[in-house]
């Protein structure tokens, strides 16, 4: 039933052009897809799997391909197949590990899920197809991983060998046609430490359920070690979701923006997959070529990325173990500050990197702030009080009655807060003067959260984390805001409503880093993302920026700490305003 529907969906999608395309495809038929006498042949185990946690209720079959070569004391490579069994992939790999022109791999075939009907009979199932391959997020990676690869490896070969398989993700590859291709991609971009080797064949990077966005996305995120070989033919469809060719075009010219490995051929045919046929061996060969050296990333030309990170270096794990971090401040030598909310801890990284917890209960403290006097300046969120504690650790109070989330103490003295309530109800941004006057400067904001000034200290960042914006007000001589606008636009995963903003800070150009679900975004001035640095682990909830010279972003990532030393340097609310050079627009 599965290969019927298989076949009927991919005769679908070539309807449209099947009348206009009267010349018929020749392609060369590489010597690695034929059958060859002396050549040993793997064995193919054919299964199911229907128990899905993260597919529920589906049911799908699976191929396994074991070559003859394959040892159990030694974990295989492995590559992935969307929509079964194609490309003649079972001979190709005979003989090209025969040939040492690939290692040792099992080779994992695995149909799309199917939710089978349980109404009146003759009911429709549910096909998965589009919604496991075309869609963006984690889910179809965490299958493979979480559910499917743990039962490859319960099987066993005829002659009773067990199946070991590498949980290197230089040792992975996947690939697939069409929407199999565009999940393959997904795959490897959400786990690029799992499967690090791509194969896509008239790849579906379009707006069918969001993968018209990755050309963007390769071009501001950091680069990632993954090695693409694409395949796409002129006469490809050109319907309601977009333009196949020219999607496929945009990703090499995106992914060779950005120094990835990439390679491609273009043909003249249509959405089908004779030429990613003829093409298979060459892919592997070129996917697997120098193995088991691993895949490199190159140069990008993002000028952001040129200008803020250092070659060789990336995040370092400062610590770890907490309930949930926030509440990065950085004081006026440089050591950092941070909060564990449900702990109701506040620890301190020295200079020399050392963690020490501070003496006192925090009180569930959550948004601090350094302020031009020296103290330390909190949002204490469990008695709904901000508090300022001096050098000796000498508390004072500052306002009550105040659900404060996040706060920002400019050099003048006043102080700006965040008071959410939920996401549905609007927010209120607070400004407390120096003389203790509290006041509703606005309202209205989904969730208010992260708060920062800009380095000249003329107007003031919100984000609100129920959409993908941040806001920008004019600061007023009296302290009051003005001038507001929906300024900073961020981007948010393909399976999530919302990105998330959390914390931000600035550095003196003027760039405004903001912890989000995809890691830390960075804007220019002007409020373009052109920078996302994903975080090793966890989702970013605040920054700011440490050390002696301010050089170094700290991120908080629920139970964890990372950091990060970049070509710039941050600015601080306790300072003198700055004047960044004028954006260029």
């Amino acid at each position: 039933m599965i290969k019927i529907v298989l076949l009927v969906s991919f005769s679908l999608l070539m309807i449209s052009q099947a009348r206009t395309q009267e010349t018929a495809e020749k392609y060369l038929v590489d010597s690695a897809s034929v059958e060859r006498s002396g050549v040993p042949k793997g064995e193919i185990l054919h299964s199911h799997f229907d128990h899905s946690a993260i597919f529920p209720g589906t049911t799908r079959e699976y191929w396994i391909y074991v070559p003859a070569q394959y040892r159990p004391d030694k974990p295989a490579c492995v590559y992935i197949n969307q929509d079964g069994i194609q490309w003649k992939a079972p001979v190709v790999f005979d003989n090209l590990i025969h040939l040492g022109e690939m290692p040792v791999t099992i080779g994992i075939f695995v149909s799309p899920g199917v939710v089978k009907a349980k109404g009146p009979q003759g009911a429709n199932d549910r096909y998965n197809r589009s919604y496991e391959y075309d869609g963006l997020g984690d889910a179809y990676a965490r299958f493979l991983l979480e559910e499917l690869l743990p039962e490859v490896e319960k099987q066993h070969t005829g002659d009773g060998r067990a199946i070991h398989l590498s949980n290197s993700g230089n040792d992975r590859a996947i690939g697939g046609s069409s929407s199999g291709a565009v999940c393959a991609f997904t795959a490897a971009w959400e786990k690029p430490e799992a499967f690090s080797r791509v194969f896509s064949a008239i790849g579906t990077y379009v707006g069918l359920r969001g993968a018209e966005r990755y050309p963007t996305l390769i071009r501001k995120y950091e680069p990632r070690p993954i090695r693409i070989f694409l395949q796409d033919g002129t006469q490809d469809l050109n319907i309601y979701g977009g333009d196949w060719w020219k999607a496929n075009e945009s990703m090499e010219r995106a992914l060779s923006y950005s120094g990835y490995e990439v390679q491609h051929v273009w043909g003249e045919g249509g959405h089908n997959g004779q030429q990613g046929t003829s093409l298979f061996p060459q892919a592997m060969r070129w996917l697997w070529k120098d193995w088991p050296n691993a895949v490199a990333t190159g140069g990008s030309k993002n000028q952001m990325l040129t200008d803020l990170l250092i070659p060789g270096q990336g995040w370092e794990l400062v610590s770890q173990g907490y309930g949930f971090s926030e509440g990065l401040a950085a004081n006026a030598a440089g050591e950092v500050f941070f909060q564990d909310i449900p702990q109701a801890k506040t620890y301190k990284v020295g200079l020399d990197g050392a963690i020490t917890p501070l003496p006192i209960d925090s009180k569930k403290a959550s948004g601090t702030c350094f302020g031009p006097d020296g103290k330390r300046y909190v949002a204490a969120g469990g008695t709904r009080q901000i508090l300022a504690y001096d050098e000796k650790g000498k508390t004072s109070l500052v306002a009550d009655q105040i659900s404060c989330n996040d706060l920002v103490v400019a050099r003048n003295g006043n102080i700006y807060v965040t008071e959410p309530d939920g996401t549905e109800k609007p927010s209120h941004i607070y400004l407390i003067r120096p003389n203790g006057e509290k006041k509703i400067v606005d309202q209205g904001i989904r969730f208010a959260n992260g708060i920062a000034l800009t380095p000249d200290q003329t107007q003031l960042y919100i984000t609100e984390s129920a959409t993908q914006w941040i806001w920008i007000y004019t600061i007023e001589q009296d302290g009051s805001l003005s001038n507001k606008q929906a300024y900073g636009w961020l981007h948010m995963p393909g399976n999530e409503t919302n990105a998330w903003p959390d914390g931000l800070k600035c550095d003196t150009s003027g760039r405004v880093y903001v912890a989000s679900r995809m890691g830390i975004q960075v804007l220019d001035q002007v409020g373009r993302v052109n920078l996302i640095l994903p975080v090793p682990s966890g989702q970013a909830s605040n920054c700011c920026f440490g050390g002696r010279n301010f050089d170094i972003l700290y991120v908080s990532c629920g139970d964890k700490i990372y950091r990060r030393a970049l070509k710039t340097r941050g600015i601080n609310p306790f300072e003198l305003p700055y004047k960044p050079l004028p954006p260029r627009l």
